[in-house]
């Protein structure tokens, strides 16, 4: 679970967060646009609608393979009578629910996957909606501008890496006076043995995987293997320096690649990044 963040629409502040790649948002924030002191009641009016009952339902039964159908029928049925009470709580308990979560602390309250919360915020007010979802996405463009930004960062880095690395096979490993097609051969291969140690295959062993594909395999790499890649070019060529063959060198640029992408994924910076 990522950091908490913020949008604010027509002046109400409402708090989201994402879990596993889905986007909760607070409808108590949402039911703040209608009445601010009276929230939870504004949320169990909803739910006791027989339309967001089946809504609720059918999102569950979509995505959720631990929901309770019985449970969710027992509900339907209830729904819309004078004496059918619902609120998150027993939403949740009773069907196992995952699409609407109850959230204790400083940014507490009711939080529903993005797919339900919106249609909260319509059953609040159609223009609110839109504002809502207007605000939502300008968060998402400017996280995805952030990223894109980030991996064309780490991909600068990997190519400036590169020359250093080609400069040291230039120094040590090729020859005087060989032909521009010898120097070529040289240099794919030392580029294969970095493929060969963080991806587990050639580059021409990619493409002939991947023949609809354009570009190379660096091109599709991750923003951890990026930076284990950056890495693996400035130790290639110490180790190029100091005269160790290329299976020495694979050795133990696949243990370096091993052990960072270990340490990587498992990082909370990174996990922040995305």
């Amino acid at each position: 679970m990522v950091k908490n963040k913020k949008i604010e629409v027509q002046g109400v502040e409402i708090v989201l967060y994402e879990d596993n790649q889905n986007d909760f948002i607070s409808i108590t924030d949402i039911a703040r646009h209608r009445d601010a002191k009276h929230t939870d009641i504004i949320i169990q009016n909803w739910m006791r609608n027989r339309n967001t009952i089946e809504l609720l339902g059918i999102w569950e039964t979509i995505y959720n393979p631990n929901f309770k159908p019985l449970e969710f029928d027992g509900f339907r049925k209830q729904s819309g009578l004078n004496s059918f009470v619902m609120t998150p709580k027993r939403w949740i308990e009773s069907t196992n629910a995952i699409g609407i979560v109850s959230k204790s602390g400083r940014y507490g309250g009711t939080f529903a996957h993005k797919d339900i919360a919106l249609e909260f915020a319509s059953w609040i007010s159609i223009e609110f909606k839109l504002y809502v979802i207007k605000e939502f996405q300008r968060l998402k463009n400017e996280e995805n501008d952030r990223l894109k930004l980030e991996w064309n960062l780490q991909r600068t880095l990997a190519k400036v890496n590169y020359q250093i690395h080609t400069d040291a096979i230039k120094e040590n490993l090729i020859p005087q006076e060989i032909t521009k097609q010898q120097t070529a051969f040289v240099y794919a291969n030392e580029a294969d043995i970095l493929n060969v140690a963080l991806f587990g295959i050639t580059a021409k062993e990619w493409r002939d995987k991947n023949p609809e594909r354009i570009g190379n395999i660096r091109d599709y790499a991750t923003l951890e293997q990026l930076v284990v890649l950056s890495n693996m070019e400035s130790i290639n060529a110490l180790l190029i320096r100091q005269g160790l063959s290329q299976s020495e060198r694979l050795l133990q640029l696949n243990k370096v690649a091993i052990t960072q992408m270990k340490s990587l994924l498992l990082s909370s910076t990174m996990k922040r990044m995305k």
